[in-house]
């Protein structure tokens, strides 16, 4: 299963940036989407089944914001919109769709660039995740959680730093909640695989010249429970995959 996690900064936009025909260039059989601002009646989703993909969305209650939406190639076995937290549903950002024993999670975290109460509404989402994977495991132990996290782990995952340890994203106590998530058994499957500094899946569309410089944050992963680790066949991210501020983080999983 090759699996793809792109957050596009609006389907629509993106779309008009060449999305489709990236689709068509075959990247993954299962690509899940973050942040597409729209409802599924709003866009030529018959696009997407045209190229062979079943599609699943998941949009915020606030027309224009958030959601999630799933394109695969494999008919899941079972689709589940929301994790059961009000206004986590409320703004569409979890999807799981089953595969045989594997459970697939589109999630895309909160934000808390816009002031204290976004920050704090993150660190609350951040619990309500730990407590639904908790749940989930008891039943369905082999987890793929795909998403835009709003975080950038270690100091290998942002070019900045020591300029950044106050931003939201790369506070001390959303890097002790990766920590943490990591250390619960879950493995970030690109790290896994790729030891090296400067790749990054986000840049600030603030300063246009950033992305051109590689002056960017890895705040998007698909990370996998402990026993899909001998299944991570290749990891990479794709740069140079340019319909959004965000660029597309690629997993191929094979038999575990």
């Amino acid at each position: 299963m090759r699996i793809i996690s792109y957050n596009v900064n609006g389907i629509r936009s993106a779309i008009k940036k060449g999305f489709i025909d990236w689709l068509k260039t075959d990247p993954a059989d299962v690509i899940c989407i973050q942040e597409t601002k729209a409802v599924k009646e709003n866009v030529d989703h018959q696009q997407f089944t045209q190229l062979g993909f079943h599609d699943y969305w998941y949009s915020a209650e606030k027309k224009g914001y958030s959601g999630v939406a799933v394109f695969t190639k494999i008919k899941p076995d079972f689709v589940q919109l929301g994790n059961g937290y009000m206004q986590s549903d409320a703004e569409g950002r979890v999807m799981r769709l089953d595969f045989g024993d594997i459970t697939l999670l589109n999630a895309y975290f909160p934000s808390g660039t816009s002031g204290e109460v976004r920050q704090t509404y993150k660190y609350i989402w951040l619990n309500e995740l730990n407590d639904y994977l908790g749940s989930l495991r008891k039943q369905r132990s082999k987890l793929i959680l795909c998403g835009d996290y709003n975080i950038a782990h270690k100091e290998i995952d942002i070019h900045d730093p020591k300029g950044n340890k106050n931003s939201s994203g790369f506070l001390p106590e959303e890097r002790a909640w990766m920590d943490e998530f990591l250390a619960s058994g879950f493995v970030d499957s690109f790290r896994h695989i790729n030891p090296d500094p400067h790749h990054y899946s986000w840049w600030s569309q603030r300063f246009p010249s950033v992305r051109k410089e590689n002056k960017g944050w890895r705040i998007d992963y698909i990370t996998t429970t402990d026993n899909l680790k001998p299944a991570i066949h290749h990891a990479t991210i794709l740069p140079d995959v340019v319909h959004s501020d965000h660029c597309p983080v690629f997993v191929e999983i094979s038999e575990p």
